[in-house]
């Protein structure tokens, strides 16, 4: 059986048929879920969060023209539901001061690589995880969900070309931070 595209479900629920809104939950919970969090860090919350937005977006749908993708519609609402969440919540604030914390490689001369590749994959995601959310958020849409500058615009509401600029600035962070990291090893 062909899988539809989003349009085919949108306008059978806009024609009254609301149980076609089931495919699109489908398609896009485990994406929908994996932004919001990124940004607000506790798995329950993201749940709820993720539920609401899909709610937000049954509602709105009305009011969606298509002048993006489905999915980049949803994605801003699932990040803009996270982010005013967090500000609701007071979360965000400062780096746990762990992750900058010394990174114990131990002084046995013998240490394997594999032990040092593992603590390199720690440190890194823990560099990642310490990111704002939306530079995490915006690291993780490009690098790990394959979306385009384009998509990521619009999800996050912001131009291309700050985008681009907020790209670059975050994998400089990230080698920067790598960096430190690497010398600790030593």
């Amino acid at each position: 059986m062909q899988e539809k595209d989003d349009w085919y479900y949108i306008e059978k629920v806009l024609n009254g048929e609301s149980a076609s809104y089931a495919p699109l939950v489908d398609r896009y919970k485990e994406m929908a879920y994996n932004i919001s969090l990124r940004i607000v860090r506790r798995p329950e919350d993201a749940e709820e969060i993720t539920q609401d937005a899909f709610v937000k977006a049954y509602r709105s749908l009305k009011g969606f023209r298509g002048n993006a993708k489905f999915s980049t519609w949803l994605y801003r609402i699932v990040y803009n539901s996270s982010v005013s969440h967090l500000r609701r919540n007071q979360r965000m604030g400062k780096v746990e001061s762990e992750v900058f914390g010394r990174i114990n490689t131990g002084d046995n001369a013998e240490e394997s690589d594999q032990h040092n590749d593992e603590l390199m994959v720690s440190a890194l995601k823990k560099a990642k995880d310490s990111l704002p959310a939306e530079e995490q958020t915006m690291i993780t849409l490009y690098y790990y969900d394959d979306r385009s500058i384009d998509e990521i615009a619009g999800i996050m509401n912001l131009s291309v070309s700050n985008v681009k600029v907020r790209l670059f600035r975050t994998r400089k962070k990230l080698y920067d931070l790598i960096q430190q990291i690497k010398k600790s090893f030593n």
